[in-house]
C-alpha cells in the first residue's frame, strides 16, 4: 500500500487510510485525480478486481497529512454514483478522529472517533434519538444504530472483503 503525504498548512498532522470498495473503471482516474488534488500530490492507486460486483475496482491508499483531510477528500468524492468508500483520519493532541463510509444509496455517514476507533456520539445526538423514539415514529435502538454507522456497515460489508491475493485490512465493527 502506497503512502501519500498531503501539504502541511499550520495545524496538527494526522495519517489515515481510504478504502475504495468499489468504483467502475470508468471513474477510478477521476478518484486519483480527486483524492490527489486533495493531498496536493498525484495519486496512483493499485486497483484489484471487487469480487462482491463483477465490473467494479477497489484500491486503498494509506496517507498522511493536516488534520481534516479525511472531511476534504470524502468531500471530493460525495455523491459519485456507483462508488463506495470509506476513510479514516486518526486523531491527534488536538483533534479527534474521523470515520467516513459512503454508499450511493445512503449518501456519507460521518462520525468521530476517539484515541481507541470508537465511536463518539455527541450528547445532543444521543437526547434526539430519545426524542424522536418517544415520538413512536421510530425506536431508541434503531436510532442508534443509524447513529453507529449500521446502516453503512451492513452495505459495506459485502465489499470489505478482500478479493484473492488482494491485501487485507478489516475495519471491524465496534459491538
Amino acid at each position: 500500500m502506497t503512502t501519500r503525504t498531503a501539504p502541511r498548512p499550520n495545524g496538527p498532522g494526522t495519517r489515515g487510510i481510504l478504502f475504495v470498495h468499489s468504483a467502475p473503471s470508468a471513474l477510478c482516474p477521476h478518484i486519483e485525480w480527486a483524492v490527489g488534488g486533495v493531498l496536493g500530490a498525484a495519486v496512483s492507486l493499485d486497483w484489484t478486481p471487487q469480487p462482491a460486483q463483477p465490473g467494479t475496482y477497489r484500491a486503498e491508499l494509506s496517507w498522511a497529512g493536516p488534520a481534516g483531510t479525511a472531511a476534504a477528500v470524502a468531500s471530493a468524492l460525495r455523491g459519485w454514483n456507483h462508488l463506495r468508500f470509506e476513510m479514516t483520519e486518526e486523531p491527534t493532541a488536538s483533534t479527534e478522529g474521523s470515520r467516513y463510509s459512503f454508499t450511493p444509496e445512503l449518501g456519507v455517514f460521518h462520525a468521530v472517533t476517539g484515541l481507541h476507533g470508537d465511536i463518539m456520539i455527541p450528547e445532543d445526538r444521543l437526547k434526539a434519538a430519545v426524542v424522536k423514539a418517544s415520538m413512536g415514529d421510530t425506536t431508541v435502538l434503531l436510532e442508534i444504530d443509524k447513529l453507529l454507522g449500521k446502516p453503512w456497515d451492513d452495505e459495506l460489508e459485502s465489499f470489505r472483503h478482500a478479493g484473492d491475493g488482494a491485501p487485507v485490512r478489516w475495519l471491524h465493527q465496534v459491538v
